[in-house]
């Protein structure tokens, strides 16, 4: 009963956010309840025990892309200008693309046939991942390090004023 009540509060909470993000007029404050909305996730995986992910999402998704959402903000000029129209003016379409959207997940979710809980699954720990990532997958796990230490060098580049 209260697991039910937590998860729910937990479900809310990130409904919650998430509606902010899209509703909110300022861009600083839409990263900053993204970035709520993405801890929310991360708790719903708390949740769910599967720990892992939930570090993970905390990690990669609020600790570096939402600071390059932010970085990338800041660094654009006169995001907050008032000659910068601030509104959609495609709220009929935009409404009718998500309520055909939703229509479309209800019908597509309702029509399959889950199958049961498996039981047979194995068990895998945070130290048999962290193992395995140390030895079988060094070589993808480097790469995937360089191109990210790539991208932020590239950043920084492009986000160098340069003097004339």
């Amino acid at each position: 009963m209260i697991y039910d009540l937590v998860f729910y509060f937990i479900a809310g909470l990130t409904c919650l956010f998430a509606l902010c993000t899209v509703l909110a007029r300022n861009v600083f404050h839409s990263a900053i309840a993204l970035a709520l909305t993405l801890l929310s996730i991360a708790g719903v995986y708390f949740y769910l025990e599967a720990e892992f992910l939930a570090i993970a999402q905390v990690l990669v998704y609020v600790g570096a892309i939402i600071i390059l959402f932010v970085f990338a903000i800041m660094l654009t000029a006169k995001i907050e200008d008032a000659s910068i129209r601030q509104t959609n003016e495609q709220v009929l379409a935009s409404a009718f693309a998500a309520v055909s959207f939703l229509a479309l997940l209800i019908v597509g979710i309702s029509s399959y046939s889950w199958p049961g809980v498996r039981k047979d699954l194995q068990v895998l720990t945070i130290k048999e991942l962290g193992k395995s990532l140390i030895t079988v997958y060094v070589l993808p796990f480097e790469f995937i390090s360089l191109i990210l230490l790539a991208s932020l060098v590239g950043a920084i580049v492009i986000a160098k004023v340069r003097k004339s």
